[in-house]
């Protein structure tokens, strides 16, 4: 079965069909699932999804991109979320100066104090880092304790050597497969397979040969292909390899979902 660490169903891009994509996707191979929340109402949405669907698990958090609605209350908010039984990680975390090179302080802010809240209960990070390589890496090796994955890792081979070091994992999505991708090839050959994690990053970043289209978890196996591929396995032993890591990093049962449950 495969499992999807990283896939926004609260997104309003699946308003229309939720119900109906999430059903489907154990019978599409699909086993697990984490939904990643982006500011407070996500990660309340990402839990009710959660707790809907026994393969479904959620990450709470702010994205950094979330900033405006960042409030002094917002800490409190993921801190209460963090609490519930179906919330595995902190998350989706960390800085982009893509969009915005103007509150880098305040992204810095938001991506320590969650930080610390990860520390104290004892749960992984997701960290989204884009076009803030150097500052991200700095940031997550102030606290040696800390771990969890880089998400849609998008860095230098360089950077993944040192985040490996470290213990964390990387996780890879359509981009994987993208004739022009030349950095996730060389990255992905100094990973160990104890370190990949497989993500959509629904609904975004579909693979080839839907790219330009919705994402969803049942098109994990043309990133799995391709990882496989990169790494001289066959598919199915990439996808067992990637459910254990991904098991093992966010300590959901391996043998998946209770199906009485």
């Amino acid at each position: 079965m495969i499992f999807d660490t990283h896939a926004h169903y609260d997104a309003q891009q699946f308003d229309a069909d939720r119900e109906a994509v999430l059903a489907s996707l154990p019978g599409k191979g699909v086993g697990l699932v984490i939904d990643p929340g982006c500011d407070g109402a996500s990660s309340r949405t990402a839990l009710a999804i959660a707790e809907q669907y026994p393969f479904v698990y959620a990450a709470v958090g702010w994205h950094p991109q979330e900033w405006e609605s960042w409030t002094g209350e917002s800490m409190a908010q993921i801190r209460v979320l963090a609490a519930h039984s179906k919330a595995v990680a902190i998350g989706e975390i960390g800085l982009d100066y893509y969009w915005d090179k103007e509150h880098k302080a305040l992204q810095k802010e938001m991506f320590e104090r969650q930080i610390c809240l990860a520390l104290e209960r004892d749960l992984p990070v997701i960290v989204h880092d884009r076009d803030a390589h150097e500052d991200s890496l700095e940031m997550v090796l102030r606290y040696p304790e800390l771990r969890g994955v880089f998400h849609c890792f998008s860095g230098s081979a360089e950077m993944a050597a040192e985040l490996l070091r470290r213990g964390w994992y990387l996780g890879f999505d359509g981009p994987v497969t993208y004739k022009n991708n030349k950095k996730a090839p060389e990255v992905l050959a100094i990973t160990p397979l104890d370190r990949i994690l497989i993500e959509t990053d629904s609904p975004y970043l579909s693979p080839v040969p839907f790219r330009g289209t919705r994402n969803d978890s049942s098109h994990l196996p043309y990133v799995i292909e391709r990882i496989a591929q990169i790494k001289g396995l066959s598919p199915a032993e990439l996808e067992g390899i990637t459910w254990e890591n991904g098991c093992r990093l966010f300590s959901v049962p391996a043998a998946g979902p209770d199906p009485e449950s």
